[in-house]
């Protein structure tokens, strides 16, 4: 199957957010380069988007170049932009489905996501999922994924992502963190084509718990399982103080970086690269990137919205998808 046969398909996340108007803009600036096509109601596409409704993915290569190529869904209701309607919001939850299922069967080479807004989903549809991730895994038929923040300057893993900071020293446990690890580590090899990464671990506890005064899991667990991985064979950094691990001469040590929880993780990398930064999945059986910012309903439908971070979402998904 070719590229122009299997295009990466982009799924139109909360319509009421910035998702419809970045996926236009980025098709615009792409269309010359990278094969897609969009999923959604067409209504709901900013006014004057040249777009042609298609049958399958693969027409999408026909009209790609001179119109967005759409898999018209239906949803319910119209679209006010920044204004979330909970009708809409299984729809919402039926495309990220639907795009799964294209992907896994080969009809598409990679899923792009658009964001969503969970208390929405939860509200209009009873979404039982912490978030993209999670329900991604529950369709690729289970196992645990894991998500990766990615630029040019930062690779880094959260091994904790959307719950508490005070249930974070409870849900990270030696099995989450080896799992995250060796996740990491499988994908760097197969997907990025890095022959022996290197990742950098960092301490839950300030100062990576300062020889037991600022905290004991570094001591207690964690230093022992990166001292086993290591005898594994793996090359490994840590636990090491989170405050100085993300400069430029630290990064340049290692090829991703694993953290403990959601912020630790996501700080160093929007501050570094905030327009770039991209999501992806890894430890799915399907590549899936996703732009690393949210719905941005304050400014949905007002022409400002920013489609950088979604180009680089639709340029590395082709990229690990098409690799060779």
């Amino acid at each position: 199957m070719t590229r122009a046969d299997a295009p990466v398909i982009i799924s139109c996340g909360e319509p009421a957010g910035i998702g419809p108007e970045i996926a236009a803009q980025a098709w615009a600036l792409l269309r010359k380069d990278i094969p897609m096509v969009w999923m959604g109601d067409a209504r709901h596409l900013p006014e004057g988007t040249p777009h042609r409704v298609i049958e399958n993915p693969a027409a999408a290569a026909q009209v790609a170049a001179e119109v967005l190529p759409v898999l018209h869904h239906p949803f319910p209701r119209s679209v006010t932009p920044g204004t979330p309607e909970p009708a809409n919001a299984q729809g919402v939850i039926d495309v990220i489905a639907a795009c799964v299922a294209l992907v896994q069967s080969g009809a598409a080479s990679a899923l792009c996501t658009a964001p969503i807004h969970k208390q929405i989903l939860i509200e209009g549809a009873g979404f039982a999922h912490p978030g993209h991730t999670e329900y991604l895994a529950d369709l690729a038929g289970g196992g645990r994924a894991v998500m990766m923040l990615a630029s040019e300057q930062l690779r880094v893993v959260p091994a904790t992502i959307h719950i508490a900071l005070q249930e974070v020293p409870t849900a990270l446990t030696p099995v989450v963190l080896r799992d995250t690890i060796e996740i990491t580590l499988r994908e760097l090899r197969d997907r990025f084509a890095i022959a022996k990464p290197r990742i950098a671990v960092a301490g839950l506890n300030p100062h990576a718990g300062e020889g037991g005064s600022m905290g004991r899991q570094e001591l207690d667990w964690i230093s022992g399982l990166l001292d086993d991985m290591r005898r594994e064979g793996h090359d490994l950094l840590g636990p090491l103080p989170a405050d100085t691990m993300f400069h430029a001469a630290a990064r340049s040590g290692y090829d991703a970086a694993v953290a403990m929880y959601h912020d630790q993780a996501l700080i160093p990398i929007k501050t570094l690269d905030f327009d770039k930064g991209v999501n992806v999945t890894l430890g799915l059986p399907f590549v899936r990137t996703s732009p690393d910012h949210g719905t941005a309903f304050d400014i949905a439908g007002k022409g400002v919205a920013n489609p950088t971070s979604m180009c680089e979402a639709l340029k590395l998904a082709a990229k690990l998808a098409w690799r060779t």
